[in-house]
């Protein structure tokens, strides 16, 4: 296993006093971190250094990352993993639905490390998890968080076929930007998952979310929003880019938590069904909100 490394020159900025992270590490944080240790299983809220972790943690939920914890990319912005992966663990997701039930879940979210050396990226994997969940709770909607699968229609047909309630996958940033921050994915294989998604199940809710703070121009994230809604996307998540590490790229830019309200009217007047915009939200962060609250904005928009 090897760590990720970038010589980058530009000079780190001081975190302003909005970026405030709450530490809650009560009785469910603690009983979450030992059942997914005592189940060998991962979350992404540990592996991505995720600022939201306690609060989620509190509240019982959390987004499973399946597929091990080894990464075969190296992208500039991501604290998991990068090298050779394991094995394949295909018990895995039985283990993730055990966890699920264990946590009464309403809403869970399955992710996964990018696995290019799996002839279908792991899809199977996630059409498994995904059945299991539903096996044992078969009231909580299943959210998928998938890699680009290297563009296989293949592969993302096996994920589609068990119908997961929320398709999410992520740009990331802006398509000048997109290069430069990703490893081996394409903005525009990006955008053609989430076309092609639409197209194998038109009534299930594409998802994808971008960071700010890493080089964009303003009128770059609006051509993004423009990008995702000419695909079909009917959710966009919006938060600041903090940096996990010294290795990693520094922050270009704070954005105010002014400027990522006006982004989320930007993005609901552009159609989106819901926008989730702020400094520290992240893909998962409040989903079952997300889906409840696009729910009932496309039931009025249905009602007009």
């Amino acid at each position: 296993m090897r760590k990720k490394v970038f010589s980058l020159s530009k000079t780190k900025q001081p975190k302003p006093d909005w970026i405030k992270i709450k530490l809650t590490t009560g009785d469910n944080y603690k009983e979450i971190k030992s059942m997914m240790r005592s189940k060998t299983l991962h979350t992404v809220c540990e592996e991505a250094r995720c600022p939201n972790i306690y609060e989620c943690w509190a509240n019982r939920t959390a987004t499973f990352m399946i597929l091990g914890d080894i990464c075969t990319r190296a992208c500039r912005f991501c604290a998991v993993n990068t090298g050779l992966p394991t094995e394949l663990d295909l018990q895995e997701p039985e283990r993730v639905a055990e966890a699920a039930e264990q946590m009464n879940l309403r809403h869970c979210v399955v992710t996964s490390v990018a696995r290019d050396d799996l002839k279908d990226g792991g899809a199977y994997i996630f059409a498994e998890t995904v059945k299991a969940i539903r096996r044992r709770l078969p009231l909580c909607s299943v959210e998928v968080l998938i890699p680009d699968f290297m563009g296989d229609a293949d592969s993302l047909k096996i994920v589609m076929d068990v119908k997961p309630d929320i398709l999410n996958h992520n740009i990331e940033t802006v398509e000048r930007m997109s290069d430069r921050v990703r490893a081996k994915a394409k903005y525009s294989r990006s955008l053609e998952l989430l076309k092609n998604a639409k197209s194998m199940q038109p009534d299930i809710p594409t998802k994808s979310s971008i960071m700010l703070g890493v080089g964009e121009q303003w009128h770059e994230i609006l051509e993004a929003m423009d990008d995702l809604r000419s695909v079909g996307c009917d959710i966009m998540t919006i938060g600041q880019y903090l940096q996990p590490s010294p290795k990693h790229l520094n922050v270009d830019k704070y954005y105010t938590p002014e400027e990522f309200a006006i982004l989320k009217e930007e993005g609901m007047k552009r159609g989106f069904s819901h926008v989730e915009s702020g400094p520290l939200v992240r893909s998962s962060y409040h989903a079952h909100e997300q889906v409840k609250s696009a729910e009932r904005n496309k039931e009025e928009t249905v009602q007009l």
